[in-house]
């Protein structure tokens, strides 16, 4: 038929730069959280370095839900978008805290009205990330989204009690779960 391909032909696809800056997000947004949670673990959780790499990689998380909202269809999918929004503002809202919190002024953590904002969009994120788990159960390799999945609940518990150690391993099995994300595209694009 007009338009078939020969048996054997491999044509691969350019990627667009966009395409590109999406992949690429899944490996900078993990990383960058990585080195901001080795800050806080090394130097302290009121440290304005990690604040700064803290605001940096929740901007890499955002690209991270763009990409993913490609894997699915449907009310996952939906729901990543919307709760992915809110949990990077959370995100990125504790590391403005931090910021605040070096330089003296008010923690919004301990804050009333509506400085308790922070604390729900917080929450937002690790529920992103079990999102993100279910709307990539058809599209990524089973182990990234047992990975997501016991990421999603070990970083409330990491973040919330300040657990140094524990925040950086849940950051390492991110790099692990979006690096292996990241090969599968990789995969993909050159079969």
């Amino acid at each position: 038929m007009p338009g078939d391909r020969p048996a054997g032909d491999r044509t691969v696809m350019t990627p667009s730069p966009v395409d590109r800056l999406l992949t690429a997000s899944l490996i900078i947004g993990p990383v960058l959280s990585l080195i901001a949670d080795v800050v806080y673990a090394t130097r302290g959780w009121d440290d304005p370095t990690a604040g700064l790499l803290h605001v940096l990689a929740a901007a890499g998380y955002a690209l991270v839900v763009i990409r993913l909202a490609a894997h699915g269809t449907g009310w996952p999918v939906v729901a990543l978008l919307v709760v992915g929004v809110l949990g990077v503002v959370g995100n990125a809202g504790y590391g403005f805290n931090t910021i605040h919190v070096s330089l003296g002024d008010t923690d919004l953590v301990d804050a009333t009205g509506a400085a308790t904002v922070i604390k729900p969009l917080g929450l937002c994120f690790p529920l992103t990330l079990l999102l993100a788990a279910v709307v990539l159960r058809r599209a990524a390799p089973m182990w990234t989204v047992v990975l997501l999945a016991l990421s999603a609940v070990a970083w409330p518990v990491a973040h919330i009690a300040n657990v140094g150690w524990l925040a950086v391993a849940v950051n390492v099995l991110l790099v692990a779960a979006f690096g292996g994300v990241f090969a599968a595209q990789a995969n993909t694009r050159s079969s």
